[in-house]
């Protein structure tokens, strides 16, 4: 694909989106916090969209969250953290509420993503907040006590916005008024991924002589919405290096990193620096997670993605998969079966849907914007 070309209808198609308060004259106040680290790619690409608003952002500390905020150009103050020890987590939250609800800056709306923090502050301040989500584990893990109260939490919201695929009952259930509860036709990760340049010269930066590679991501087995016995990872990576298919390895820890002792290091790679998910998934020739995000991503850009996440899966998930835009299994042979098959044809990313998408969540954005400062 010519990826100027690309880029070129990229900013031809994408049309800033007015508030009311553009054509009034007057900017729009709006707070932006960012409690993890997709958020600022997510809400950069979104309040860009917006004209003539005026954005004051806060950011948690939560591993690469504030130095990705800088990355993508955000000016903020920081409020609060994430911790590692459970028992701290717990107090972490509310105590981290309360310090927004005090410091959180003067605002006519509140844009949050997976966060019931900025929404519970923003209504103790009076401040109408819209808010984006697409987890709805819930309503398929009962015993998840904690999901269950967030979703309580997150139906507290003035609107929240969600993905057709949602399943808009954890929120309804729980309080959310169904008015209050908006679909769109596509993904939240389409709305940063719309924006997205990709670097031709990427794939130099990798030790493949420039040969096509995949990318793999292990299972989050820590995160207590996993049950798995373990790994298939090290089938993966001892059966693509069987084969000869170069791998980009992205050990999520320490634990994960002996999950490559023994390959073949000139096939697997285990970079040392982080490396940009978004260009792995544009010039990976599949991308392979445990988890959902990475998916996602590449499937929205139209490259291929194998998910071999191990416990029941939210309903966004489930929905590319049953379109056929993931392939979902947990044996390591059938997914490198999967990888083999791939003709170049189905390997050409294309932006053209996701554009669409951030356009949508862009107008929608907009209206709901309108409607609170009216």
């Amino acid at each position: 694909m010519d990826v100027s070309e690309a880029t070129r209808s990229s900013r031809e198609a994408d049309a800033e989106t007015e508030t009311e308060s553009a054509r009034r004259g007057g900017p729009v106040k709006v707070w932006v916090d960012l409690a993890s680290p997709s958020h600022p790619f997510f809400f950069k690409a979104l309040t860009d969209t917006l004209s003539n608003v005026e954005t004051e952002v806060t950011v948690r500390e939560k591993t690469e969250t504030v130095p990705l905020a800088e990355e993508v150009g955000f000016d903020f103050e920081t409020v609060g953290k994430d911790y590692e020890n459970p028992t701290l987590r717990k107090v972490g939250i509310p105590m981290r509420t309360a310090q927004l609800t005090v410091s959180a800056p003067s605002a006519d709306v509140a844009l949050s993503s997976r966060n019931a923090m900025c929404i519970l502050a923003a209504k103790a301040r009076g401040t109408p907040s819209i808010h984006f989500t697409d987890n709805d584990i819930c309503a398929y893990v009962d015993d998840l006590k904690a999901e269950e109260l967030y979703h309580r939490l997150e139906a507290q919201a003035t609107h929240n916005v969600v993905p057709e695929a949602f399943e808009t009952s954890v929120l309804t259930d729980r309080g959310a008024d169904s008015d209050s509860v908006h679909t769109y036709d596509g993904y939240k990760e389409d709305v940063y991924v719309a924006e997205f340049e990709p670097d031709p010269t990427f794939p130099d930066r990798l030790p493949f002589d420039g040969e096509e590679f995949i990318v793999v991501r292990p299972e989050a087995l820590s995160a207590t919405y996993v049950d798995a016995d373990g790994s298939i990872v090290p089938d993966i990576l001892a059966g693509a290096a069987e084969r000869g298919i170069n791998v980009v390895y992205l050990p999520r820890s320490g634990d994960d990193e002996q999950f490559a002792d023994g390959v073949p290091s000139e096939n697997v790679y285990v970079p040392e620096e982080a490396l940009d998910g978004l260009e792995l998934a544009w010039h990976a020739r599949c991308m392979l997670t445990g988890s959902g995000t990475m998916a996602r991503e590449a499937a929205r850009m139209e490259t291929p993605a194998v998910s071999f996440f191990p416990s029941t899966r939210i309903s966004v998930d489930q929905a590319l998969i049953d379109e056929g835009e993931i392939f979902h299994s947990r044996d390591a042979e059938e997914i490198l079966d999967y990888v083999e098959s791939l003709t170049d044809d189905d390997v050409t990313p294309d932006l053209t849907r996701a554009k669409r998408v951030r356009r949508e969540v862009a107008e929608l954005t907009a209206d709901l914007v309108n409607e609170s400062v009216e």
